[in-house]
């Protein structure tokens, strides 16, 4: 979808949207609805211990899917289970769910933008992208660069600059006074892995 990114000084900037409807809440799911894990941070680390052998599958359409399918009656499901799957293989096929959704999104927005440039690094943020595992799986799915900075929630940071450059605290509007994702020391970014199968 394209949506208003923001507006300053009468100036509109557009941006395309894509809507996972669940990403995080998958995650939630594991640990309220399964009780597989007691908090969030434990997915990554069960999900690098799953029998890589396992090929478990889940499609988290708990509430329909959104871009770039848009079936609101579509529902979840998990496919390639054996007697052996357990919350490891749960755990990584959640995760893998959201890195899976992100490249539909991502390919259907190459498709919008209509360029010859494919050059694509992503960055993330939010509370998932705490997850090193996660972040590395969707560096191999996309065969791109992703990003972390070091402010996982840039949209809370983006408001209050936003609030702060209206109130005069930050006169320039283009310059954020905090480092970006390749300065600062404890941002991170990940590369796809050789020979990994995406």
């Amino acid at each position: 979808m394209t949506t208003i990114a923001y507006r300053l000084d009468g100036e509109t900037t557009y941006a395309l949207e894509g809507s996972i409807f669940i990403a995080g809440a998958a995650v939630q799911w594991l640990r309220d609805g399964l009780k597989v894990i007691k908090s969030a941070a434990d997915t990554g680390a069960l999900a690098e211990s799953a029998d890589p052998a396992q090929e478990v599958y889940l499609v988290p359409a708990f509430t329909g899917l959104g871009a770039p399918h848009w079936d609101p009656d579509a529902r979840g499901a998990i496919y390639g289970m054996t007697r052996n799957t357990g919350p490891a293989e749960f755990a990584r096929a959640a995760l893998e769910a959201v890195c899976y959704q992100t490249r539909d999104l991502l390919d259907a927005m190459h498709k919008d933008w209509k360029s010859d440039d494919r050059e694509t690094v992503l960055r993330v943020d939010g509370g998932m992208v705490a997850s090193d595992w996660t972040m590395q799986r969707l560096s191999d799915l996309l065969d791109a660069p992703v990003d972390r900075p070091t402010i996982l929630e840039t949209t809370a940071l983006g408001v209050a600059w936003l609030a702060g450059s209206r109130a005069g605290v930050w006169p320039d509007q283009r310059v954020l006074p905090l480092p970006g994702p390749a300065t600062a020391a404890s941002s991170r970014r990940w590369t796809r892995r050789r020979g990994r199968e995406s």
